[in-house]
């Protein structure tokens, strides 16, 4: 029997205050001081298992995560720009409430605006291995990971909006031969925390 490929996909600790409820997308903003606790509290637990190989957005957010799993990783990580945040197109930088006020929609349904390709200049659904038997960790982005949970799913992108992906979580998916099972959905080993 082959033995399943373990992909943990991991999110990027908590953002800077400033830009909570913000379509933040491809702004390359630093993790807040709380993130840094939240990143290493994960990089701990996930430091339980061995992990053969990792990968990184370039992106600021996820290059700080990365920062306390180094230690961990049998091989030097592997940065890929693919793994960006979803360019928000003209939502890049606009809260919540100015998204709803300027476009009469609900940030909440951003995965259906995407999907459809309906938010302005943005990336749309449309322009969306090798390591069997091994584990891989991914550190990216929760638009991201709500990306791959539909491609490994083979759902609509509009119905990753079900899945909460909560700042440094972690979503771990086994690929088998003929099928991909999550094991462990939006895990959070900080939330202990202070």
């Amino acid at each position: 029997m082959i033995a399943p490929t373990r992909l943990l996909l991991l999110r990027h600790g908590e953002v800077e205050d400033s830009y909570h409820r913000v379509f933040g997308g491809r702004i390359d903003m630093n993790l807040s001081p709380r993130g840094h606790e939240q990143a290493r509290a994960l990089a701990l637990w996930v430091s339980r298992r061995p992990v053969d190989a990792i990968y990184v957005s370039p992106m600021r957010r996820a290059q700080q995560t990365l920062v306390p799993f180094t230690n961990h990783c049998p091989t030097p990580p592997s940065t890929r720009t693919e793994l960006r945040e979803v360019d928000f197109g003209d939502w890049t930088g606009l809260t919540w409430e100015q998204v709803r006020a300027r476009y009469k929609v609900s940030a909440f349904h951003w995965l259906e605006q995407i999907e459809s390709g309906a938010i302005p200049n943005a990336e749309s659904g449309a322009e969306f291995r090798e390591h069997p038997g091994q584990t891989v960790a991914v550190i990216c982005h929760g638009g991201v990971i709500r990306v791959l949970l539909s491609i490994l799913l083979d759902l609509p992108l509009r119905q990753m909006s079900v899945f909460e992906i909560d700042y440094a979580s972690l979503t771990s998916i086994e690929h088998h031969a003929h099928k991909n099972e999550i094991t462990l959905l939006n895990f959070a080993p900080w939330r202990d925390l202070p």
